[in-house]
């Protein structure tokens, strides 16, 4: 049952509606169909442009697809959109009646010239705080794109087929039974996917204006948002290009040491920075990558998409993302015994052995919280001992079914072909090569500056972190960083905003003294 102050909400929300979404139906006598029909009246109640019928079509379990004034959107849920995909459903509604937060029309145009027919489908389970994202993605570009089709599967209600395609991780994206893509991926990233896999459409594209600004902002994460509101309050134009709005935010889950605030989620900070940013006049250009930057009297900077920004200061603000091994069989078996989410994975291994690899505190955090899915843990540690926090490490003492191997080098993850079977550590200590009998890998060693696409522009470390001063310059005239992407030490949320609004004054000092 859906609470007042969500029906309330969803009220609201719903009042944007101008056509007819059709949420059918199929017949089914699986003990959980009356909870679907139950969610969806509940949904259909709060707008008289929601309607709920039911079609002839069997199914063995809970299954229903969307129309939009009676024409077919190609999108069907096979599975109950509860917990984290009831935001799925409620953006799909607003998709298929084109409102909600839509791209712009470069993203739009692209997401239309990829060569048809598409039909995709995406395994999930309910538990999974990155699958939302894509099912939303897809839903989005099936209601773009006419030859273009999406079924959102839990995974729960298919067992066999999972078994059969060796799911491992979600999300999990299908052409048929070839796997696309596993694990979270952005919207920018995902597009080029498909356009790589599928091709365009030989359709013309008119050629971008270039787009001229005081400052162009690198990045939509809690260092950029809080430079581009600094320099955009000083009163310089302000454009911000960034992938998604809140990066790494957007995987986060618990948030517990952001002063003032005694706990909040990633995904709500990220829509708090999103907030914040409209009240300003910032010219945020979403879902876009930078390919190329030029240096000169003024900065040109070339984008994923074709277009073209012109600055005359820029802020690079990338943060970082997931630290990969590095070693033989990470990259094969992913999504297949290797994974980085335990909330996203954590069920497909009820029952198993696995190890967790990385002593810090997303590491023990990772194996506190699967210790109670999973029969047994190897938590396995480089150093002499765990980096983690003290009050994770109380918790992990607690735990019987945890081991903790220090002084562990990993070399390979080993499978036969399909799945992970095992993994393969040195001892530092006694140099002895040992093997580790598994059936799952969840790496958790932190994070690696998204600096590559710099292409030495200004001065990097060993690390990949950009060289700052005090004042956030880097090694070449007119172009500053901050947050995760530099070297300043302590990568912590609090710490990236401070960095952002730092050079957001620095960049307004030196433009205002020239």
């Amino acid at each position: 049952m859906l609470d007042s102050d969500i029906v309330k909400q969803l009220k609201e929300v719903f009042k944007k509606l101008e056509g007819t979404i059709n949420l059918e139906v199929f017949s089914s006598n699986h003990n959980k169909s009356k909870e679907l029909i139950g969610l969806l009246e509940e949904v259909s109640s709060t707008s008289d442009k929601i309607n709920v019928t039911h079609i002839k079509k069997e199914s063995s379990f809970p299954r229903f697809s969307l129309k939009s004034n009676d024409k077919e959107l190609g999108i069907m849920f096979s599975g109950i959109p509860g917990g984290h995909e009831f935001s799925s459903l409620i953006l799909t509604i607003l998709y298929a009646d084109k409102k909600g937060k839509l791209p712009d029309k470069n993203i739009i145009d692209r997401i239309k010239n990829l060569k048809g027919p598409i039909s995709l489908k995406t395994f999930i389970s309910l538990s999974c705080e990155n699958c939302p994202e894509i099912v939303q993605n897809l839903n989005l570009m099936a209601c773009i794109k006419e030859d273009f089709s999406h079924e959102m599967i839990d995974g729960e209600y298919l067992s066999d087929e999972v078994n059969k395609l060796n799911i491992q991780g979600v999300p999990s994206i299908f052409y048929n039974t070839e796997l696309i893509h596993s694990g979270k991926i952005s919207l920018i990233n995902l597009l080029e996917k498909l356009e790589e896999k599928f091709g365009k459409s030989n359709i013309a594209v008119h050629p971008k204006e270039t787009i001229s600004t005081d400052v162009v902002v690198i990045g939509g994460g809690p260092a950029g948002v809080s430079s581009a509101i600094y320099t955009s309050r000083k009163g310089l134009h302000t454009t911000l290009i960034s992938d998604r709005i809140g990066g790494q935010l957007q995987d986060t889950k618990g948030i517990e040491n952001m002063i003032s605030m005694r706990y909040t989620e990633g995904k709500e900070l990220s829509n708090s920075l999103n907030n914040h940013m409209s009240d300003y006049d910032i010219n945020i250009l979403e879902h876009r990558r930078v390919e190329k930057i030029k240096d000169g009297k003024l900065k040109n900077l070339y984008l994923s998409s074709g277009e073209k920004v012109q600055s005359k200061a820029i802020i690079i603000a990338t943060g970082a993302e997931w630290k990969m091994l590095g070693v033989e069989g990470e990259k094969k078996y992913n999504g297949r015994g290797v994974a980085f989410c335990p909330h996203c994975d954590g069920p497909y291994y009820k029952g198993k052995d696995i190890c967790v690899i990385g002593g810090g505190n997303s590491g023990v955090e990772a194996a506190i919280d699967l210790s109670g899915i999973v029969r047994s843990i190897k938590l396995l540690e480089f150093s002499p001992k765990l980096n983690a926090d003290g009050v994770l490490l109380t918790k992990l003492e607690k735990i019987k079914n945890i081991e903790i191997i220090t002084n562990a080098r990993t070399n390979k993850i080993l499978g036969d072909e399909s799945k992970v079977t095992s993994l393969e550590y040195e001892d530092m200590k006694s140099k002895d090569i040992k093997s580790l009998k598994l059936d799952g890998v969840f790496i958790q060693i932190g994070l690696v500056p998204n600096s590559d696409f710099l292409n030495k522009l200004v001065e990097i470390n060993k690390y990949g972190e950009i060289l700052v001063d005090k004042k956030n310059k880097t090694s070449l005239d007119r172009v500053y960083a901050a947050g995760d992407v530099t070297n300043v030490p302590y990568k912590q949320i609090v710490i990236a905003m401070g960095e952002g609004a730092k050079v957001g004054l620095s960049v307004f000092e030196d433009l205002m003294m020239t």
